[in-house]
């Protein structure tokens, strides 16, 4: 059978509510050749009940999970399934227009020095207001989604260069997603997205955001906007992103604003009420530092890219993490 040239990959948790709106988006997409690999991650809400048989213009492939095994494992799921030499993940809550996809594509194709690519995410209740344009990543280890919640028609109208690409909507270069090793899955859902672009820039990859490639984007739909658990998860997962792939010479120059950085948020988080998720955060990071450190260990040999070339790609003003309106406009 000839392989196609995209594969998507859509991770479903109980998205009932959304997974409709986002396969009838497919449905109409202007290219194509794709197929679409729809990971169940243990879904108890009915919503993939004759999936298949609901959507006959889409070539679709469902895989099921026992159990929620996270956003990471389902994506390499689909990802080790998939037969496209590019592979694009897509949030079952987010929306692609219909040229979506030959956008990305298009990108692709006429800047080969890109390995992966940033959508345009704008929200799907606020379509005035960006989701986000691409990732942003600072030296002292905290990371946001450029131009988040700033006008539409102001911000995010450029092509150009981003650390890295959301998840929610991004396209890879299937075989550099696989070289690098997937997500990890020890992060289970969050900064996942950010820690596979850290790993990809190291072995000299570079990530475009496409503006033209405009998706509509609910944001925590399944857990909900604020939710303890996404918390959590952040502010475990930001600790071992930067120990796992900060190059030894840079480790050493911003650790102490990475240390400081976990303080101001524990302080920030426990006046509003939230210092048990804090510590709780940070003490598993803590705990999980052997592993993360075994993985440093191997993913660090072979670097591509020189310390001073890594850094150009991260954000590097001081104030800019702790002032909202300032970081979201940040490149």
């Amino acid at each position: 059978m000839r392989s196609p040239t995209v594969s998507i990959v859509l991770c479903a948790w109980n998205s009932g509510k959304y997974l409709p709106h986002c396969l009838d988006c497919l449905v109409v997409q202007t290219f194509r050749d794709f197929e679409v690999i729809l990971v169940d991650n243990g879904s108890t809400d009915g919503s993939l009940t004759d999936i298949e048989g609901r959507w006959p213009a889409l070539d679709l492939k469902l895989v099921r999970l026992e159990r929620n095994l996270g956003f990471a494992a389902a994506n390499n799921m689909g990802a080790r399934a998939a037969r496209g030499g590019w592979l694009a993940l897509l949030n079952t809550d987010a929306f692609p227009d219909s040229g979506w996809l030959e956008h990305l594509l298009r990108a692709a194709g006429e800047n080969r020095g890109f390995s992966f690519f940033a959508s345009r995410q704008i929200h799907d209740g606020t379509p005035g207001q960006l989701d986000g344009c691409g990732d942003v990543y600072h030296v002292s280890g905290l990371a946001w989604r450029r131009f988040y919640n700033c006008p539409a028609d102001l911000y995010g109208l450029e092509t150009e260069e981003t650390f890295s690409a959301s998840g929610a909507a991004a396209l890879y270069d299937r075989q550099a997603f696989m070289d690098a090793g997937g997500f990890d899955e020890d992060f289970f859902a969050y900064v996942e997205d950010i820690d596979l672009g850290f790993r990809l820039r190291l072995k000299g990859k570079r990530c475009l955001y496409v503006p033209e490639a405009v998706v509509r984007h609910v944001g925590s739909a399944s857990l909900g906007p604020g939710s303890d658990f996404a918390l959590f998860q952040v502010q475990r997962n930001m600790v071992w992103c930067f120990v796992r792939n900060m190059p030894a010479g840079l480790l050493w120059r911003y650790l102490p604003a990475h240390l400081a950085a976990n303080l101001i948020y524990l302080g920030y988080y426990t006046l509003r009420g939230k210092g048990r998720v804090l510590w709780s955060a940070k003490c598993a990071a803590v705990r999980g530092l052997d592993r993360v450190l075994q993985k440093r260990k191997q993913g660090l040999l072979d670097i591509s890219v020189s310390n001073a070339t890594l850094v150009s790609s991260m954000q590097k003003d001081w104030l800019t993490p702790y002032l909202p309106g300032r970081r979201s406009r940040s490149t």
